[in-house]
């Protein structure tokens, strides 16, 4: 056993035997590199070097093995110290600890000595010099194991030691030891094994390895019951660790294990770890079994040895491609194609079809790895003859019933408007078929070869469909719209801007009348490399192009096929190409001949009357459809539209019975005409005269949009809607930003009447029920589809009406009306809705304060309207706005510093408003609108502690005595809202009136311990009364001296950061009030001075009674006290709900309450029944 070990070390390292003693040998055992070992200080030495990372680490590892052949306890004890300082511990372990305590007590004395001030150790640290830490971390141990491998780590002295160690750690409460020994543990098991698998009687090059080989397969039983040991010592353990990360570790190495040394552990028994574990909660966790399963089915020698864990699993791995995370989803689509290589038969169809509709998912990676999966199982089979045979084009090459199969798959999956992804899906796997144009070509062209079927009309509608998408891939190398990869990848640099070279069998395609087909082809010349033309000397292609555009454009009236023409020619109208003056002659002509036979058409059809004919309206329609296309990509300014438009959209007001879609397209002509003038003004060389046409053509046509607005066909109303909201956008003061203050004169500000025909439009036609919404649907209610499309157009109304209110284009209390809405119709607009709060708070913090507050008072006036003014608190509408008001509430974040000034100011016109209205039955019985002071009470934990006290005295401005002295039920709002305000604020700042109800507020006042170590202030002097000295005394009488000069100081403010400008008084009553520590002397006293002392002194002594009284008032009070909790319970978490306003998050619909969630089924794809231990004591097999 020694010689071999001379031999391997002699050979693999040149180092010298342990019989022959080398420098330093004899220096002793207590000595390493000339560093003598004393209380611990070699483990910080193998510390230093594993934190460091430094490259000398393989001859440390060498010095240790020479200083455990010499004395192995030593050595050990500095083992055993390098891995507790790696999990963070400065405590050492003592040679005296080492000899006479056992493992448990001395991981409990490390675990007294471990520093507790942070949770970080050195495998979480962040930082350079622990970015390393575990990769060197783990290199060590491989040193350690691969150096020790041929000698004493067979001696059964240091390997149970260190297992027997990290055992104890790894079953520690401290996480850093767990984590630690885990990692440590997992890899010693892993490197012991791989050095076996790889020095291996198979695998030995020479005769030393065959030699060592052998001396391993003596000692196979040893490793097995290390890795034994380790597996149920540590894995058993802590692959259900709380800690994701070191699960994650476990399976990671598990599967490590499996892979290098599948007899010993690849079976059912193992295999069932890695099972269980793919329901865990934490994604990370499920990825890594995922990519363990995918080491062993990449090797088909193990397919058979997978089996069972196939049949028993496949369920589940089949639904982690639905998995709320990408990169689970991703790697468990690619397991599938593992499963799919190994075998065809274990997948059925509906695990196929599973994941064969993630090619259409917006998350790149995962469509990706659905194509290719999709091409694994449909497009990689091919017939050995083909290979044989020679290659063959077009129709008659292999590609062509690949082709097929895709066409195929793409109409089955009825996704009809999706075929966009299907390619980016499948562009890195079969980009060879999806470039096969002169293939898709034959298939379009030639005749089927005999016994071949034909491909029907709706396949050849996806075929050029896809071919479309194909060649857009291949121009623009980007994905599709909406779908993201993460983070931007920048295509292959020859790719770049290399448009398709046309080709002759392009202008041989049959232009059919079929509108779909002649839309998708008319795409494709704005993808060719238009030089071609001059320098292939192709000008005649170029002539036949440009006929067949000009008779599509003359046969079809469909607006999709119109379009198309229209951004054809502007792709090729490019003054840098010489073909621009062929190509615009040809347009010139076929606008001219279009505005000619408009302008005939016209006058017949205006000369008619009220009984035009039917054939003349469909003639002036198709033509002006044809115009309003090419309107909207070229400029025809020259021809004068305005005129004829306008004329026409004149008449139809007049007579009322214009057709519907003649109107719309006017409309839409009209419009560009107005901003192709606009254009042309922008670029600064224009008249004057045509910046004054164009104020008054802008202007003449608003006024004409706005009177179509009360139009009876919705479609007419919904497009001039449309086309006011962008026109006012256009022309307001925003128009002169950016250096462009000459098209001031173009500045257009909506009138008041204008503004409230926008926002009646809105009201009427966008916050609908669903069910009564029958415009567009062709009496197709039940289609769902039209039901989606219904609510997408009524989406982008609102959204166009709610960019106004943005931009300041109209007032933004006209946003009250939209702000109430969001509650009833969360589920349709709620997104829009709160991204205009947001985008209005930005803008004005307090106007958007004021229009919140005015939401809810209209809704409140819509209530009283309802129910009358003895309507009952707990019914579902006063819910409703309560509800409505905390969601307000919400929306204003936690920073309290922020929205100040609009809290207070909301608070203002909230209190004004609940006095606003006097009960006529008289002062004894409370004002009309006093329960919206219930709804006001949810924005006062929005307020700071020193403005409750500001806001409670503006409150008590309204309040008369007796009104304090209510206890009825009618009066609960404000005995609701006066105790929030007085919640958290400071007592003995608060009026007498203040103290009528707030038994508790003294209590507490009582108990609060004095201020120490702060300046006193004088005797009846605070900050806050100093600030109120133009205050109005909430009272008609001065209130009374503060007599208690210790108290505590609240926090000081500069005096820009008051907001009790907020409550302003007018002159009258500033002169009325009387500061209290100014003293009024005697010769300067009324009769009503005197009548105010009494009256104070009456007051003060009714406080005094009611707070020392047991009487009947006490017992009224606890029910009002009870009703203020439960009225404010939960504010705390629904503070921890509340969001900074500047995100998108969505609160949860009001039907979700805290409750609800919690009954709601656990997500499908994020189980966290399997770590349960029923679970777990359940078999596998």
């Amino acid at each position: 056993m020694l010689t071999c070990d001379v031999i391997m070390l002699q050979a693999k390292k040149g180092k010298k035997g342990p019989g022959e003693k080398g420098k330093g040998a004899g220096k002793g055992a207590g000595r390493m590199n000339g560093h003598h070992q004393e209380n611990g200080m070699e483990n910080v030495m193998l510390f230093e070097v594993v934190r460091l990372g430094k490259s000398a680490m393989q001859s440390v590892v060498d010095d240790w093995i020479e200083s455990y052949k010499h004395d192995r306890d030593v050595a050990l004890l500095d083992l055993i110290n390098f891995f507790i300082q790696c999990s963070g511990c400065k405590g050492v372990v003592t040679g005296e600890m080492f000899r006479n305590m056992q493992n448990s007590e001395i991981i409990r004395k490390m675990t007294e000595e471990f520093d507790e001030d942070s949770g970080d150790y050195p495998l979480t640290m962040a930082g350079p010099q622990w970015k390393k830490f575990k990769s060197s971390f783990c290199e060590f141990i491989g040193v350690l194991v691969r150096q020790c491998q041929y000698s004493i780590i067979y001696d059964e002295y240091m390997m149970d030691t260190v297992i027997s160690l990290l055992t104890g750690l790894s079953d520690s409460q401290v996480r850093a030891f767990r984590h630690t020994s885990t990692l440590a543990g997992q890899y010693l098991c892993c490197f012991v094994n791989l050095n076996f698998v790889l020095i291996s009687p198979n695998t030995a090059n020479d005769y030393n390895e065959l030699l060592f080989s052998l001396q391993l397969q003596e000692n196979q039983d040893e490793i097995e019951n290390m890795m034994n040991a380790i597996f149920k010592g540590v894995f058993v353990h802590r692959y259900r660790d709380a800690i994701a990360e070191i699960r994650a570790i476990c399976i990671e190495e598990i599967g490590v294990w499996m892979k290098m040394y599948s007899d010993a552990f690849l079976n059912d028994s193992y295999l069932k770890y890695v099972g269980w574990t793919m329901h865990d909660k934490q994604g990370e966790v499920r990825l890594k079994c995922l990519t363990a399963l995918q080491g062993l089915y990449h090797n088909r020698e193990l397919n058979a040895k997978l089996e069972l864990f196939t049949s028993r699993f496949k369920d589940r791995i089949v639904s982690m491609t639905l998995d709320k995370e990408y990169d689970v989803a991703v790697q468990a689509i690619k397991l599938l194609t593992l499963v799919l290589h190994s075998s065809d038969e274990v997948l059925t169809a509906e695990d196929c079809e599973s994941v064969y509709h993630l090619v259409y998912s917006a998350h790149r990676p995962v469509a990706v790895a659905a194509g290719e999966f999709l091409f694994k199982k449909l497009f990689s089979h091919r017939d050995p003859e083909d290979d044989s045979m020679p290659k063959r084009r077009g129709r008659q090459s292999v590609n062509a019933n690949l082709i097929k199969t895709a066409v195929f798959f793409f109409l089955e999956s009825e996704l009809h408007e999706h075929a966009a992804y299907l390619v980016d899906s499948m562009w890195d796997c079969a980009a060879e078929i999806l470039k096969d144009w002169e293939c898709m070509i034959s298939l379009l062209l030639d005749e089927p070869l005999p016994g071949e079927e034909a491909l029907t009309d709706r396949q050849e509608t996806a075929l050029i469909e896809i071919m479309l998408c194909t060649i857009r891939q291949a121009a623009e190398c980007h994905p599709p719209v909406g779908r993201g990869t993460g983070k931007r990848v920048r295509p292959d640099a020859t790719r770049i801007g290399q448009p398709l070279k046309t080709d002759p069998w392009f202008h041989t395609l049959p232009y059919s009348v079929d509108a779909e087909k002649v839309t998708n082809l008319l795409q494709l010349p704005q993808f060719f490399d238009l030089e071609i033309y001059t320098t292939g000397r192709l000008e005649k292609h170029l002539d036949s192009l440009l006929r067949q555009i000009r008779e599509i454009v003359e046969k079809h009236t469909d607006t999709d096929v119109l379009e198309a023409c229209s951004k054809t020619y502007h792709a090729l109208c490019n003054e840098e190409f010489t073909i621009f003056n062929r190509v615009d002659i040809a347009r010139s002509q076929l606008l001219d001949e279009q505005v000619d036979k408009f302008n005939r058409l016209l006058e017949d059809f205006l000369q008619e009357g009220e009984d035009p004919d039917e054939d003349d309206a469909y003639q002036v329609l198709s033509t002006l459809k044809r115009i309003t296309a090419f309107h909207n990509a070229h400029d025809l300014s020259k021809w004068d539209l305005f005129t004829s438009n306008y004329k026409l959209l004149n008449t139809g007001i007049e007579n009322g019975d214009m057709p519907e879609q003649i109107v719309i397209h006017a409309l839409q002509c009209t419009h560009y005409v107005i901003l192709w003038s606009l254009a042309k003004v922008s670029e600064g060389t224009s008249k004057k005269e045509d910046m004054l046409t164009l104020r008054k053509q802008m202007r003449a046509f608003c006024l004409m949009c706005q009177r179509y607005l009360t139009s009876v066909n919705t479609a007419v109303k919904e497009q001039a809607f449309t086309i006011l909201c962008d026109l006012l956008l256009i022309f307001s003061h925003q128009i002169i930003s950016g250096g462009r203050e000459a098209l001031e004169p173009l500045v257009y500000t909506p009138e008041a009447s204008l503004q409230s025909d926008l926002l009646n439009f809105i009201l009427d036609h966008v916050f609908i029920d669903q069910d009564e919404d029958s415009n567009s649907t062709d009496g197709q209610q039940d289609d769902e589809a039209s039901k989606i499309e219904a609510l997408h157009k009524r989406r982008n109304l609102l959204a166009a009406y709610c960019k106004l209110i943005i931009y300041n284009v109209v007032e933004m209390n006209t946003g009250a009306d939209i702000f109430k809405q969001y509650m009833r119709y969360y589920n349709d607009y709620g997104d829009i809705i709160k991204e205009t709060m947001s985008k209005t708070r930005q803008i004005d913090k307090i106007q958007c304060a004021k229009t919140l507050i005015l939401s809810l008072q209209q809704l409140f006036n819509e209530m009283l309207s309802d129910l009358g003014p003895s309507f009952d608190r707990s019914s579902s509408a006063f819910c409703g706005i309560k509800e409505l008001a905390r969601r307000f509430s919400l929306t204003f974040g936690l920073d309290q510093l922020k929205t100040r000034e609009a809290i207070a100011m909301l608070h203002k016109d909230g209190i004004e408003f609940a006095f606003k209205e006097p009960n006529p039955q008289g002062e004894g019985h409370p004002p009309l609108n006093l329960a919206f002071l219930d709804i006001l009470s949810e924005f006062s934990s929005k307020l700071m502690r020193q403005d409750k006290r500001t806001v409670h005295m503006y409150l008590e401005r309204f309040m008369t005595f007796q009104m304090a002295l209510q206890r009825e039920d009618c009066w609960l709002p404000l005995i609701s809202y006066r105790n929030s305000l007085q919640a958290g604020g400071d007592d003995d700042t608060m009026s007498v009136v203040s103290g009528i109800s707030s038994r508790g507020s003294s209590v507490r006042s009582k108990k609060a311990k004095p201020a120490t170590g702060k300046r006193k202030l004088p005797e009846g002097k605070t900050i806050w009364m100093n600030r109120e000295q133009s205050m109005q005394t909430p009272i008609m009488m001065p209130s009374p001296h503060l007599t208690s000069t210790i108290m505590r100081e609240p926090k000081r403010l500069r005096p820009e950061e008051s907001y009790m400008g907020v409550y302003t008084m007018t002159p009258d009553q500033q002169q009325q009030h009387t500061h209290p520590q100014t003293p009024q002397p005697q010769h300067h006293q009324t009769p009503m001075d005197y009548k105010a002392m009494n009256y104070a002194k009456l007051r003060s002594n009714l406080q005094h009674a009611i707070r020392r009284g047991t009487g009947l008032m006490e017992d009224d009070e606890e029910p009002i006290v009870e009703d203020v909790m439960m009225s404010s319970e939960g504010r705390i978490e629904d503070l921890n709900e509340g969001m900074d306003f500047d995100t998108m998050d969505i609160d949860l619909p009001p039907s979700k309450n805290r409750r609800e969630r919690s009954e709601l089924k656990p997500d499908f794809f994020d189980p966290a029944s399997i770590m349960d231990e029923s679970v777990l004591g359940v078999p596998m097999f």
